[in-house]
């Protein structure tokens, strides 16, 4: 798969474009370049500079308006900028347009989070996933990208009569996507092994956003070394430990995290990696809330939990992580604008709807705040499931119960 990851080890100058539109105000427009910006940061690309456009709706030949594309000629002529990354998905027929009066890379969101999974694949069932997924994407965009393919499989032969280069290259690339479901299938069935080798011990998995501190929190509820970083999509291949916590032990789950403007058909292949979120029995779903719009991505996470997973019944923990980063900003008392998110304080946050959930969580994985509690909220419904498999081994926990107090 060399020949499809688009990346380079070299850094790379890149500009953001963005468009406002009547479902996508200026804020959130803002909101996710930052997100791209990030993402672009992941690959190792530098952001240089942004741009956004007010539009109704995308320009169906080259996304933004001539007059924006001409400014952004301009700019990356002026300062030698090799790459354009855009917000949304682009057609074949956008890229090959901006391509051309641009003179050069144009990437959109979902290959650019391609690229970063291509690099952050680890183990044979990522890197099945992340090719599976690249070819996928690449099918609609055949006309652009694609030239002799039929060289992958001898050549000699493949082309029928009457058959364009495209039907040739479409057929490979089914061929190839049919052959990659297969190999998935058998990889479901080793980790389907795995799991009931596992026996019937209880399991807990993380879940959430991306970058909102699960390997982190994995790292300290297991006292392992969980690869973790401060980079989207640090964590792709799932990691499950065996934690003991007291007298009972379980297995505690790392999964891929979740985000905004994810393809259907990118989860899609990664839908064996949800298959530990499938089958744990309780969700510890971790949020950043020191990022300003943590309740969209809970939304983004039960959506996809919904959707995917089929997990909207299993029992859950909210764990609201990163309460160290946590700042807001108190308005001024003259001030009579109506208060934003960056005017409530965390004690404030507490008492809205986070204060009326049974079972939610204030944590810092990071400087180890409020971690006992957290541990006795998942021994609590550990135990329950356990008592509920091996109702026998009540009087164990009893016993144990007796010498703690003593």
């Amino acid at each position: 798969m060399k020949d499809l990851v688009i990346s380079k080890e070299t850094t790379e100058k890149a500009v953001l474009v963005g468009l406002i539109t009547p479902t996508q105000g200026e804020a959130k427009a803002n909101e996710y370049l930052d997100e791209l910006a990030f993402l672009a940061d992941t690959a190792g690309a530098v952001t240089v500079h942004r741009f956004l456009q007010r539009l109704d709706y995308p320009n169906p030949r080259t996304f933004v308006g001539t007059g924006k594309l001409e400014e952004i000629k301009l700019f990356v002529e002026e300062n030698e900028i090799g790459m354009v990354i855009f917000d949304d998905d682009l057609s074949t027929k956008q890229v090959s347009n901006i391509e051309r009066e641009l003179q050069v890379k144009i990437l959109d969101r979902t290959s650019l989070i391609l690229d970063i999974f291509a690099k952050r694949a680890q183990t044979a069932s990522a890197k099945t996933q992340v090719e599976l997924a690249q070819y996928q994407y690449l099918l609609p965009r055949l006309t652009r990208m694609w030239t002799h393919l039929e060289r992958q499989r001898g050549g000699i032969g493949m082309r029928g009569p009457g058959e364009t280069q495209i039907e040739t290259d479409r057929r490979i690339i089914l061929d190839k996507i049919s052959r990659l479901k297969e190999e998935l299938k058998n990889i479901d069935k080793q980790k389907s092994v795995q799991r009931k080798n596992r026996g019937k011990l209880t399991r807990v998995a993380l879940v959430g956003y991306t970058n909102v501190g699960k390997s982190t929190l994995m790292n300290l509820l297991s006292k392992s070394e969980v690869f973790a970083e401060n980079k989207l999509f640090a964590t792709l291949d799932t990691t499950v430990r065996k934690v003991i916590i007291e007298n009972l032990p379980f297995l505690l789950t790392d999964t891929v995290g979740f985000i905004r403007k994810l393809p259907t058909h990118l989860v899609d292949s990664f839908k064996s990696t949800l298959d530990e979120v499938r089958e744990a029995d309780v969700l510890l779903h971790v949020v950043d809330i020191s990022h300003p719009q943590f309740e969209e991505q809970i939304e983004v996470v039960n959506k996809t939990l919904q959707e995917v997973c089929e997990s909207k019944d299993k029992p859950m923990i909210m764990v609201f992580n990163k309460v160290d980063a946590f700042t807001y900003k108190p308005k001024d008392e003259d001030d009579l604008t109506p208060r934003t998110r960056e005017n409530i304080s965390l004690d404030e946050l507490k008492s809205t709807w986070m204060g009326k959930m049974k079972d939610c969580v204030f944590i810092s994985a990071k400087k180890q705040l409020n971690i006992e509690q957290l541990k006795e909220m998942v021994y609590a419904k550990a135990k329950e499931i356990h008592l509920s498999r091996f109702p026998y081994n009540d009087f164990l926990f009893q016993k144990y119960d007796d010498l703690q107090e003593e």
